[in-house]
């Protein structure tokens, strides 16, 4: 009789089958080694992707992200100087390229997921009703991501040069690090107007679009993704940048006011 008890009390009951059945469902048993992706992406991304991570690691519980969010271009120096990074995403082609001619992007991994508008936004309460009201008098300062670095900044350069306005503006231009900050000074009425992408005015209750920048007086607006050549987890770092390309990713990002890239 003992041994009938103990044969019974050493199977594995519906419980523990559940339970083993849901660990292999959230990325594996207990214990699984656990992975850390440090992923550097522009700024104008950290809404969406923020989303992004958190519906992935419901597939991938054995994943885990450290962001850096900021202008491409600090964050493409700071990989060219040995920043420790395992995906970049870049709100611009030119960063991109850089990094990709100097070996420093894991062969075959680059992919164009999307593009975006740039748009003129002004508080709630400003009257300003186009690209020309800019050189109002009552329009003292125009916020502005540093062109030096930032991507939205340099489209923003771009197009007031297309509009012949550049010129005439100058001495109204304060620079931010990076898109968010351009929006917090407009938000703040630290600036009385500012370019900033599409995506980053609708996700701000304190602003409202003022124009739509003409996408013929600025180079495309194109956000790329690949693996950092050296990555100690390359195999992660490929699996997620093909997740970012995925149907119920896209929809994410759609959401936020992005479109898709054409394939």
């Amino acid at each position: 009789m003992r041994s009938r008890l103990l044969s019974r009390k050493s199977r594995p009951g519906s419980g523990s089958i559940a339970f083993l059945a849901f660990t292999l469902l959230c990325g594996g048993l207990p214990g699984t080694a656990q992975t850390a992706l440090t992923i550097s992406a522009a700024a104008s991304l950290r809404d969406a992707l923020t989303e992004t991570e958190t519906a992935y690691r419901r597939s991938h519980a054995n994943v885990t992200f450290s962001n850096n969010f900021g202008s491409s271009g600090t964050l493409a120096a700071q990989i060219d100087q040995g920043a420790p990074a395992d995906v970049f995403l870049s709100a611009a082609a030119k960063q991109m390229d850089e990094l990709e001619a100097k070996g420093l992007i894991a062969a075959g991994t680059r992919r164009d997921l999307l593009r975006n508008s740039l748009v003129l936004i002004a508080p709630l309460d400003s009257k300003l009703k186009d690209f020309q009201g800019l050189l109002d008098a009552s329009i003292r300062l125009i916020a502005l991501g540093d062109p030096a670095i930032v991507p939205a900044g340099q489209y923003g350069r771009q197009t007031l040069i297309a509009l012949h306005l550049e010129d005439k503006l100058n001495s109204k231009f304060v620079f931010g690090k990076d898109v968010r900050q351009v929006l917090t000074y407009v938000e703040t009425g630290n600036a009385d107007a500012g370019l900033v992408y599409a995506t980053d005015a609708q996700a701000s209750s304190k602003v409202r679009i003022v124009a739509t920048a003409p996408e013929s007086a600025h180079d495309p607006i194109v956000y790329s993704a690949a693996v950092v050549k050296g990555t100690h987890s390359e195999e992660a770092a490929r699996s997620f940048v093909e997740y970012l390309g995925s149907g119920p990713v896209r929809a994410i990002f759609v959401r936020h006011g992005f479109t898709i890239a054409a394939p």
